[in-house]
């Protein structure tokens, strides 16, 4: 990658993105800093806020924690001043209601969303992409902990050096060919106390910030508001079964089940039981113990490769879920576009909706989305 080419930066307000401006800007880079109006804010009250050298500086409380509030626009907009870069906010509304709309949509098919995959393939580097061709900028960078690197005349998506922090399951997405303009400056720190330390020492009052835990354009993680808000056809009752069919009780709505839940199931039996499958058809949740969850095989749909496609079955390391540690299997495409994998190892909670991303050693082999699991037998 050059250097002193300009950089259009996501700035969420929060430490990593701050801390990776800092960085480019250390290095050379011509740094534009952009905060992305998604319109999923929460309305905040007001907090008070002092005025240096013409710049807002933080307000002295805050009340959300999230990427998209008031709060962030200003705190992001203040390191901006602090780094004497131009700072723009963006109004990314009416591509991020897609969003919004998928996850609700996902969940009226009985499948469980992940938003800020779609987030990052539609907006971050998508439609940002978009802009930094408009700002005639050679690159976007963000405060995701992963790397690029460069493998047999490719660019590769990497694993970060800070495993416990590493990000690249939400990246998959990311188009091959865009690799070469993505930049990810804490990729390389080990240990994010690291970053806070970094900022610290730069002055930036959001050192100590806490990390975003919620999806953004659901408050409090209450996502059954939204669905009954923007579906409330969906709300009707329904069977709870065992694998047999048995019938154990009711629900008010499928929506509010995910695979793998066993809290709030409004069912007493007398040992701990889990969702092991839902049906929108005929609106029936099914129940059972932690050992029906278990699956040895899954067929990724929508597969984005980052190399070529393994005909046959390859080695890798599977990850379902961004908590998820990487487990051993095998994988191989598919004629139809898809791709089939099997565990070395059954795996719990092999989920329909989310992604299945497919590592070769710390890189990226590609990802998809899990269609359906193979329960094991017996």
């Amino acid at each position: 990658m050059s250097r002193n080419g300009k950089v259009i930066v996501a700035m969420s307000g929060g430490v990593d993105s701050s801390v990776a401006a800092c960085m480019l800007k250390e290095q050379g880079y011509d740094c534009v800093g952009v905060f992305l109006r998604v319109g999923a804010h929460q309305p905040e009250p007001e907090t008070e806020c002092t005025v240096e050298s013409g710049v807002a500086v933080q307000p002295v409380r805050r009340l959300k924690h999230g990427c998209c509030s008031a709060t962030d626009a200003i705190d992001a907009r203040t390191v901006a001043g602090r780094l004497g870069i131009p700072f723009y906010a963006l109004n990314f509304e009416k591509e991020f209601e897609r969003i919004i709309d998928y996850f609700v949509e996902e969940y009226a098919r009985a499948r469980t969303p992940n938003p800020c995959v779609m987030c990052n393939i539609h907006v971050k580097f998508g439609r940002l992409l978009k802009y930094a061709d408009m700002m005639d900028a050679e690159f976007v960078a963000t405060g995701h902990y992963a790397r690029i690197v460069e493998h047999e005349g490719r660019h590769r998506l990497a694993r970060s050096y800070n495993p416990a922090k590493d990000q690249t399951y939400v990246l998959f997405g990311i188009r091959p060919d865009d690799l070469s303009r993505c930049m990810f400056p804490l990729g390389e720190v080990t240990d994010k106390s690291q970053v806070r330390d970094a900022a610290a020492a730069l002055g930036l009052a959001v050192h100590d910030k806490p990390d975003s835990q919620e999806i953004c354009f659901v408050p409090g993680n209450d996502y059954k508001t939204l669905i009954r808000e923007r579906r409330p056809d969906l709300q009707r009752p329904g069977e709870i079964r065992d694998r047999d069919g048995k019938v154990l009780g009711t629900h008010d709505g499928y929506t509010s089940f995910t695979i793998g839940q066993r809290r709030g199931l409004g069912i007493a039996a007398g040992l701990p039981i889990y969702v092991t499958a839902i049906d929108a058809d005929t609106n029936t949740v099914t129940v059972g113990q932690r050992d029906d969850l278990l699956s040895s095989e899954l067929i990724a749909e929508r597969m984005n490769w980052h190399a070529d496609p393994p005909a046959d079955w390859t080695d890798v390391e599977i990850k379902i879920r961004h908590m998820h540690k990487a487990a051993a299997g095998r994988v191989r495409a598919m004629p139809d576009g898809s791709a089939e994998a099997a565990f070395d190892h059954p795996q719990s909670a092999v989920t329909p909706g989310q992604a299945a991303v497919f590592y070769q050693e710390s890189m990226v082999l590609g990802g998809g989305w899990i269609q359906a699991a193979a329960k094991c037998d017996g």
